[in-house]
C-alpha cells in the first residue's frame, strides 16, 4: 500500500453547499441570509452572549459567597479490578507503574485506589489515598496498603 492508494471511504467527503448561484438553485439572491441587517453583511454578526444590548445573562445573575472548587483536591482514581488484571502477584505498585501501564496520565499527581472489583493477588500499594473498603480489599488478598 502505499499513500497515493489511500482515499476516504465513500460518501464521508461532501462538496461544500453553493451559494448564491442564480435564483433558481433554491439559495441566490440573499444566499440563505434573509434580507438586511448585521447577521447579512460580510463579516457580520455578534459575539458569543451577546443579547443587543440588552444585560447580558452572565452579568446580570447575582455573583455571591464562597465556592470551594478552587481549592478542592482532584485525585485519579484506579479501581482493584485493573490493578488486578495488569499486576503480577506480589509486586510493588506506585504512581510510576501505574502511569506506564497508562492507567493514571499523570505519575505527579494525586492518586487515589477505589474498591470497585475483587482483588486475589498479594499486592503492595502505595499511593496517595485508598477507599476504606480498598484497604479492606487488599489486606484480605494478602497485600498492603501504603499511604504515601
Amino acid at each position: 500500500m502505499n499513500l497515493n492508494d489511500l482515499h476516504p471511504a465513500p460518501g464521508t467527503k461532501r462538496k461544500p453547499k453553493r451559494v448564491g448561484c442564480g435564483a433558481g438553485c433554491g439559495s441566490g439572491k440573499t444566499s440563505g441570509r434573509g434580507h438586511k441587517g448585521q447577521k447579512s453583511r460580510s463579516g457580520g454578526g455578534v459575539r458569543p452572549g451577546f443579547e443587543g444590548g440588552q444585560m447580558p445573562l452572565v452579568r446580570r445573575t447575582p455573583k455571591r459567597g464562597f465556592n470551594n472548587a478552587r481549592f478542592g483536591t482532584s485525585y485519579q482514581v484506579v479501581n482493584l479490578d485493573l490493578l488486578e488484571s495488569r499486576f503480577e502477584s506480589g509486586s510493588v505498585i506506585t504512581a510510576a507503574e501505574l502511569a506506564a501501564k497508562r492507567l493514571i496520565s499523570d505519575e505527579k499527581g494525586l492518586v487515589k485506589v477505589l474498591a470497585k472489583g475483587d482483588i486475589s493477588k498479594a499486592l503492595t500499594v502505595k499511593v496517595n489515598a485508598f477507599s476504606a473498603e480498598a484497604i479492606k480489599k487488599i489486606e484480605a488478598a494478602g497485600g498492603k496498603a501504603e499511604v504515601i
